[in-house]
């Protein structure tokens, strides 16, 4: 029997020619570092504070660069790896002349005491060791190790007829490699946010929640604790923003973290996260709406008031009970998010993630109809699974922003060619009682 030795080789070889040539293009297009007075190929930050650890700052000017990187054809995978060699870079020279002031502000019974940083100027240093990264790698690509489970996200967001899109999402399957994990752990990052009153904490969120999760001490031994305190870590730094620049804006936030065979989720506020495991919709959660007893009763409990005005509402004014942000609120908007972990069999067919603009016009037994349906039709590809549900809601009447996130946790022809083989398996069996999750009652038809 021959040696396949040499086909892994030619294969490697190819992977890393093909990995060398849109850093070739990068470097052609950037043939040396920024100069003092160049401009960012990307938005800059402007000023930006310590409020948070240098790392943390880097690492959210990482993911503008893991925007840019992948928008050039570069791999997901090596442009991650690319960001986190270029942040520890950069935190090996002297911070301090990035320093323009120190600033005091006064809390509530204390001071505050923080320093603005040029942001601008820390961005133009990210971006020219990251150019110095891309340059060695050019000549010699270090070994990169991607996910061994099976991963595929099909993603679709709208404005429909709000006048602004205020939904904000982050899918981060490489998120061993930008935050340099390397242990032999898969992990990866989803996230929707939903902004109300503007963008400014869905923003906010979408670029500080994950680097909290990421940097946060627990991340290894107990990551479920990571997920649900990061919420709380990016509610108070963005409340620190919000009060220094008079910002009223807030967030809702759904998350889900899969680290090897666990999936932990998080959420704060009615964006969701639901799950299908052979073909039956899976609840893994209930949103924070105030007219859930508990939320009420917190509420009231705090001198607030829960008032029926089209619908159920926080002080007659908003009509979600938890989020980031939402500084004049405070604390009856609570940011302590609520989370939840299971166990991953490998029967698990999807994830999906979505804003109320979905879940108010989609039920979830629905889903699995809708996504059998698009399966069907294409042969199996799922590529375009989000943009299909999205569609439905839209059909259903929703006029809010609407964002979807599927994460396929097995190959899509296998769901469909499952499902056809014993569609009897669709819906709620007799095994229903002994899943570790709560099986909603629903059958999907493969006779569509």
């Amino acid at each position: 029997m021959p040696s396949r030795a040499p086909q892994r080789g030619a294969a490697m070889a190819l992977e890393v020619e093909a990995c060398g040539a849109p850093l070739s293009s990068f470097l052609k297009d950037f043939p040396s570092p920024l100069g003092p007075e160049e401009p960012l190929p990307w938005s800059s930050a402007g000023t930006v504070t310590s409020e948070v650890v240098a790392q943390l700052q880097l690492m959210q000017h990482g993911f503008l660069s893991l925007l840019f990187l992948t928008s050039r054809g570069v791999s997901p995978l090596l442009a991650a790896s690319l960001i986190h060699a270029a942040v520890n870079e950069v935190l090996q020279t002297d911070l301090t002349e990035f320093k323009q002031q120190n600033v005091e502000t006064e809390g509530e019974g204390d001071e505050e005491r923080f320093t603005l940083l040029d942001g601008e100027s820390l961005q133009r240093c990210f971006f020219n060791k990251l150019w110095d990264v891309c340059f060695e790698w050019q000549k010699q690509l270090p070994p990169l190790r991607p996910l061994k489970r099976f991963l595929l996200v099909s993603i679709h967001a709208i404005r429909n007829t709000r006048r602004k899109m205020e939904d904000r999402h982050v899918l981060l399957p490489e998120f061993n490699q930008l935050f340099g994990l390397s242990d032999d752990t898969d992990r990866a990052f989803f996230a929707i946010f939903d902004g109300h009153g503007g963008v400014d904490a869905a923003n906010y969120s979408a670029t500080h929640l994950h680097v909290n999760v990421g940097l946060h001490e627990e991340i290894v031994k107990n990551p479920a604790e990571a997920l649900k305190c990061s919420f709380q870590k990016t509610d108070e730094m963005f409340l620190f923003k919000a009060k220094r620049e008079k910002l009223r804006s807030g967030t809702t936030g759904v998350s889900a973290l899969i680290v090897g065979n666990k999936l932990h989720i998080a959420w704060l506020g009615d964006s969701q996260v639901m799950l299908v495991q052979q073909g039956r919709a899976v609840t893994l959660m209930e949103p924070h709406k105030p007219e859930r007893e508990d939320e009420r009763a917190r509420i009231e409990t705090l001198g607030g008031c829960v008032t029926y005005m089209d619908c159920w509402r926080v002080n007659g004014t908003l009509a979600v009970s938890r989020a980031i942000g939402d500084i004049c609120q405070k604390p009856y908007i609570s940011g302590d998010a609520d989370g939840d972990s299971f166990e991953l069999t490998g029967s698990e067919d999807y994830l999906l993630l979505a804003c109320d603009g979905f879940f108010d016009a989609v039920k979830p037994y629905e889903v699995v109809d809708l996504v059998l349906d698009h399966l069907m039709q294409t042969k199996g590809v799922g590529l375009k699974a989000a943009e299909r549900l999205v569609a439905a809601a839209k059909e259903n009447g929703s006029s809010d922003n609407i964002t979807v996130l599927v994460v396929f946790l097995r190959d899509p022809q296998d769901i469909l060619a499952d499902c056809l083989k014993d569609p009897k398996s669709l819906g709620a069996g007799d095994d229903a009682q002994s899943s570790p999750f709560n099986f909603l009652s629903c059958e999907a038809s493969a006779t569509q």
